[in-house]
């Protein structure tokens, strides 16, 4: 692995006690150009996490809390009327930032949640028919809470499908937590947090991860689990879902030092990538006797083999 990388993942390390797992996935997303969705009960380090990374890479980093009453003007901006040059003037909401954080992304209306879909798949947010261009890198993480919670709307297989990967902190283990009670306030530590990971530095590994030679064996057999997904469920995985896993599996080699991506690279990052895509139907919570996305995740990696 590339010096600056590790170093950021050992920083990252050092704020997020005993999640190395999710970390080293949070930053592949990154370097790998998605998003990335945290689905997990409050107070495990979701936003913590977010932004540490933020800092991490020197960037400016925004918050932007959902609630029901939230408008989508609210997020993307709107346009004020100016009378010294009579005219309107754009003024860009909090979405113009390299690493938003939208914190309860489902606890806001589903009008709300809509008015993330052009900006996180073209990376550009469009008012009174004029496109305006959102910085870059442009990162977002979004914290879920858990679907069976009062006052959620579920996120549509649309809004979904645009966060390339989807983690879950959980709890500490007993080792991590007795860290966290006798050690330094997170917060104090996220003040001292240097610069590990410059802006060009993560450009460079960004288009370094998709030079990743890709062989075409290992191109059938991701297409192989493409396929199987959609027998497993009711849509499968989309087209999006395939390249990104791709990105993915690519991004995941080269944090790992190597210049081609291995069929263990492709499965590493797999339930990260898939499990979100293939929960059941509308985002509602599986009924009894019902296979989960992690589950039917794992059945797909167990049906395809490698030839």
């Amino acid at each position: 692995m590339t010096d600056p990388i590790a170093s950021l993942l050992d920083q990252l390390n050092g704020v997020i006690a005993g999640k190395a797992a999710a970390i080293r996935l949070a930053v592949c997303c990154l370097l790998a150009r998605g998003h990335l969705l945290i689905e997990d009960v409050p107070g495990v380090g979701k936003t913590t996490l977010s932004q540490a990374l933020a800092r991490s890479l020197g960037l400016m980093f925004r918050r932007i809390q959902f609630t029901s009453d939230l408008l989508p003007a609210d997020i993307l901006g709107n346009s004020i009327f100016d009378r010294e040059t009579g005219r309107f003037v754009f003024h860009p909401g909090p979405i113009f930032a390299p690493v938003v954080l939208i914190d309860e992304v489902n606890r806001a209306t589903p009008k709300t949640q809509s008015a993330l879909l052009e900006a996180m798949e073209e990376n550009q947010v469009s008012a009174d028919g004029v496109s305006h261009p959102l910085p870059h890198p442009f990162f977002v993480i979004a914290t879920q809470n858990p679907r069976q919670q009062v006052g959620t709307f579920p996120l549509p297989e649309s809004q979904l499908d645009r966060f390339l990967m989807r983690l879950e902190l959980g709890f500490p283990d007993r080792a991590a937590e007795r860290e966290m009670l006798v050690g330094r306030d997170r917060r104090e530590m996220l003040g001292d947090l240097p610069e590990v990971l410059a802006a060009e530095q993560l450009a460079q590994f960004q288009h370094a991860a998709r030079r990743i030679h890709v062989a075409p064996a290992l191109l059938d057999y991701l297409q192989n689990l493409l396929a199987a997904s959609r027998d497993l469920h009711p849509t499968g995985l989309s087209p999006r879902a395939g390249l990104g896993w791709l990105h993915a599996a690519q991004t995941w080699a080269l944090m790992a030092g190597r210049e081609m991506v291995l069929p263990e690279d492709v499965q590493s990052v797999a339930l990260a990538v898939a499990a979100h895509r293939l929960e059941p139907p509308s985002g509602l919570a599986p009924r009894p006797g019902q296979d989960s996305g992690r589950e039917l995740a794992r059945q797909l990696l167990a049906s395809v083999s490698i030839e």
